[in-house]
């Protein structure tokens, strides 16, 4: 038996959800199709989800095609919650990208196609609502090649689209125009059968030109497009046969050293982990000892249960082997992005925008604070992108988020799953920092004004942007010990989380220049004497106070999100919109006027997006269109703003300096 682990994206709305009812409906695992505006969906499982008749949470459920089990992934198509769609496309063999045939192509759906594209995941496009009044085909396959990609085939015709009664029809290798087209297509990435097609008078063999479009749909080339509706089941049957023929198994060594990646994680009945995991070799076993995580702080568990999916449910099982998901359990410190089994040094790719905006989070009740840590911190084990950000100074806790619908899921997820009220401040921006030069400073341990006993010299340099934050050493490794050499790497880190301004610093480069050390000493016939010997603490204190005075000499520019948008609206009101666009921060491109439509293109502060999309429909008689999504950082003109600090300011030495003196003498004094 074979496994094909099957991703299904789309635009909100485009009607994924639906496709997996009928899926499931047709593959005869489920008797009824569900309702997503009934809360009636398998995957759409959470109280919330059930209510909002969204995905919030991607879920897996498992049917056969022949002799294939498909375990099929549903994911949000609502933008906020980009980050679940992100975490699943790392465990896919291929996937299903649903258009809506009335809507077409919209913004997320450009964002999910170009990712896919760039993952070269095999991908299937299927036209939902041909049903639907106004439902395109011809038009809407023309949209899909000038928009995503121009590899793509119709692989049927639709019949009667815009009615209840559309139906779609498989092409054969009795038309001619599609033989045709589909010989065109695939010559385009192979010269052999280029060649053959050239010299042969004769058409090439039907079977010869299946067999070469599903190796190009496997390998990404080529986008296979089926026409259908979800509802009434119109070609439906196509499409599952598409994927039994087109799309690739999953692969992997049954008898290799395990290796795997976390994609999920949920807490069961009793508050226990339940990891998601796509096995990619090996056999992992109940009872095996499995080591987890990332990089250096990897940790070890004893797995107490497997579950694998099944016809539309999960299952026990003794052992789960390569290509397939299984939910393990106990695992307890495991967390989503995790390698499972043999450590994997690369982290898990990162390809949609991070959140660009954040807010404070409040309980109603003062008191539920240490509880509201708690449920948050659970929240971020199952997304790790709402990136808490604990102000110890303000006793205040914020987290990051993509958009104001996941604002409103945390706080009712909040209130159901931990009984805990809660608040949002002002939902904001979240800016970056890049240096502006290089800068550079030292201070030599014990001597005035430095009170550690250690000796640091750092340098930060402007970077490529993109390229994050790198660390180098202009010191020899062994000139101190490595606890040392690693608590000055570590603090560099945290301390880039704040810079000049309060934002994160990124896009550049920090140098050791300079080292030195106190070794173990201690007084004649005496214990070991820290007051005389340098600790980690030592260079975790003065690491802040070097870094930020050698940051201080370069000097930063504060860069604020933008998205890019399209709108259309009627091109009579163009004129009265330009003016809220400038008052929004917005640049707009030149309009294109198409009949009584305009089409305009610009960018504008991803803080203002939803500002914008509110006064919308008033702006343009309920006809407005717009289409967003982030694209780049640009610098900030004017004044930049801040960030308020959540730690002893740095950059304020004396204030540092008497907060960190007085909590070293506090711990010494509890001695």
């Amino acid at each position: 038996m074979h496994t094909l682990n099957l991703g299904i994206l789309a635009h909100v709305d485009a009607g994924k959800t639906s496709l997996t009812e009928r899926l499931l409906h047709t593959a005869g695992v489920i008797d009824e199709i569900g309702s997503v505006d009934d809360g009636s969906t398998r995957t759409d499982s959470l109280a919330l989800e059930r209510q909002r008749g969204i995905t919030i949470k991607s879920a897996v459920v498992s049917f056969a095609i022949d002799d294939i089990t498909v375990n099929l992934i549903d994911t949000p198509g609502h933008p906020d919650f980009i980050a679940e769609v992100e975490r699943v496309l790392n465990v896919l063999d291929g996937a299903v990208l649903v258009i809506s045939a009335v809507e077409g192509v919209q913004a997320q759906t450009r964002v999910l196609m170009r990712t896919l594209q760039r993952l070269r995941i095999p991908t299937l496009i299927f036209v939902n609502k041909v049903d639907r009044g106004g439902a395109q085909d011809e038009s809407l396959l023309r949209s899909i090649s000038e928009k995503l990609t121009p590899a793509v085939l119709a692989m049927g015709s639709v019949d009667g689209p815009g009615g209840r009664d559309a139906r779609c029809t498989p092409y054969t290798a009795a038309d001619a125009r599609f033989t045709d087209r589909l010989t065109e297509l695939l010559a385009d990435h192979d010269d052999a059968l280029l060649a053959a097609y050239v010299e042969n008078a004769a058409p090439l063999p039907y079977s010869r030109l299946r067999e070469a479009l599903s190796t190009q749909t496997g390998q990404a080339l080529v986008h296979p497009v089926f026409f259908g509706s979800a509802i009434t089941g119109a070609g439906v049957d196509a499409l599952i046969s598409g994927v039994r023929e087109l799309l690739p198994v999953g692969e992997g060594d049954a008898d290799g050293p395990v290796s795997g990646t976390v994609f999920k994680v949920e807490r069961g009945p009793a508050g226990e982990k339940i990891a998601y995991v796509r096995i990619f070799s090996g056999t992992v076993r109940t009872r095996d000892r499995l080591p987890f995580g990332r990089g250096e702080g990897r940790d070890e568990g004893k797995v107490t249960a497997i579950s694998v999916f099944d016809r539309g449910s999960d299952v026990r099982e003794a052992a789960v082997g390569a290509g397939r998901i299984a939910k393990l359990r106990g695992l307890g410190g495991i967390r989503v992005g995790d390698a499972v089994g043999v450590s994997d040094t690369t982290a898990p790719g990162h390809w949609f925008a991070p959140p660009t905006l954040e807010s404070v989070v409040v309980p109603c009740a003062p008191a539920s604070r240490g509880e509201l840590h708690f449920a948050l911190a659970q929240l971020a084990e199952q997304d790790p992108l709402i990136n808490l950000r604990q102000d110890d100074i303000r006793k205040e806790v914020s987290v990051s988020l993509y958009g104001e619908v996941q604002k409103e899921v945390i706080q009712a997820t909040l209130a159901d799953e931990f009984g805990i009220d809660v608040t949002f401040r002002e939902t904001t921006t979240i800016c970056l920092e890049r240096p502006n030069g290089s800068g550079a400073a030292y201070e030599v341990g014990d001597q005035d004004p430095n009170p550690f006993l250690a000796t640091i010299g750092l340098r930060i340099d402007p970077a490529p942007i993109g390229s994050g934050i790198e660390y180098r050493l202009e010191v020899e490794l062994g000139s101190m010990p490595f606890s040392l050499m690693r608590a000055v790497e570590q603090t560099v880190g945290e301390t880039l989380q704040q810079g000049i301004h309060g934002w994160q610093v990124t896009d550049c480069v920090v140098t050791m220049t300079h080292s030195g050390y106190w070794p173990r000493q201690s007084h004649s016939h005496a214990v070991f004497d820290k007051s005389m010997s340098s600790t980690a603490g030592d260079f975790r204190n003065l690491t802040p106070l070097v870094l930020m005075s050698a940051l201080k000499e370069a000097g930063t520019t504060v860069y604020e999100p933008m998205h890019r948008f399209r709108l259309e609206l009627p091109a009579d009101l163009l004129g009265p919109l330009l003016p809220v666009l400038a008052h929004l921060r917005a640049v707009p491109g030149t309009p294109t006027v198409q009949g009584a439509t305009c089409v305009l293109e610009g960018e504008i502060p991803a803080a203002r997006v939803h500002e914008l999309q509110q006064q919308l429909p008033a702006l343009t008689r309920g006809e407005g269109v717009l289409e967003s999504g982030f694209d780049r950082y640009r610098a900030v003109v004017g004044t930049p703003p801040g960030r308020p600090r959540t730690d002893r300011d740095p950059l304020n030495r004396k204030e540092y300096l008497l907060h960190t003196v007085r909590r070293i003498a506090g711990r010494e004094d509890a001695r």
